[in-house]
């Protein structure tokens, strides 16, 4: 099924799926540091920051880079 048959779908049985969606997005950036989400998904780093604040996340201090050194 592609993206728009299953948005319509979901609008048949009464889901949202916005708010699915953001849903999902909120939860994966509490689990991981809210850049590496926004480069994963194509999101601008500030949207996912901004994301990550709304769910109470605390990946404040996060620092990518080489972990080996």
């Amino acid at each position: 099924m592609n993206p728009v048959g299953l948005q319509a779908r979901l609008r048949e049985i009464g889901v949202p799926p916005q708010r699915g969606r953001a849903s999902a997005i909120r939860q994966l950036v509490l689990q991981a540091p809210a850049l590496v989400i926004a480069k994963a998904l194509g999101h601008h780093d500030k949207t996912a920051t901004r994301l990550v604040i709304e769910a109470g996340g605390t990946w404040s201090r996060y620092a990518p880079g080489d972990p080996n050194r």
